[in-house]
């Protein structure tokens, strides 16, 4: 016997039993892998669309993110503006204050300053007036005289009001 050309028994009992067996497997093993093909299939298919679906909703999300980060980053925006509007508004109140402040302390000086100085003007009138009292008796105590001595006292008074005035 040759290994390329078979015996007609052998080939016949080779096609025999190849016919049992595709028979066999296309009545209870082809079904079986064809189902098992067929659900691995819808399981692929459902696992692609579950995928496609969160890719969806991954882009969505993603999506609103961005749209929430950008209302975030507006608010912000907003917010920061408002904050130097306020501080803007502080410190314009603050500067108006310091100088109602400034013109207060300005009017009150200058009302004291007024009052020492009618108070030093009624000083010296009072001394003023102490002194012509004081020259007066000075000059009625003396001779009412004119001689030289009596003019020497006035001049000398005289003087002396000079110096105070001075």
């Amino acid at each position: 016997m040759s290994l390329l050309t078979p015996d007609s028994g052998l080939l016949f009992w080779m096609v025999l039993s190849f016919g049992i067996v595709l028979v066999v497997l296309s009545k209870y093993g082809f079904p079986i892998i064809i189902k098992s093909i067929e659900q691995r299939k819808a399981y692929i298919d459902n696992s692609l669309e579950t995928a496609r679906k969160a890719n969806e909703q991954l882009a969505h999300i993603k999506e609103e993110g961005e749209k929430i980060l950008l209302e975030a980053r507006e608010q912000q925006q907003a917010i920061l503006k408002e904050a130097f509007a306020k501080k803007e508004e502080i410190i314009n109140e603050a500067r108006l204050k310091a100088q109602s402040e400034a013109l207060l302390q300005i009017k009150n000086a200058t009302r004291r300053i007024e009052e020492e100085k009618q108070k030093a003007i009624l000083e010296i009138r009072s001394e003023i007036v102490d002194l012509s009292v004081s020259v007066a008796e000075k000059i009625l105590s003396e001779q009412i005289s004119r001689d030289n001595k009596q003019l020497e006292v006035i001049d000398k008074l005289i003087d002396e009001v000079k110096l105070y005035k001075s």
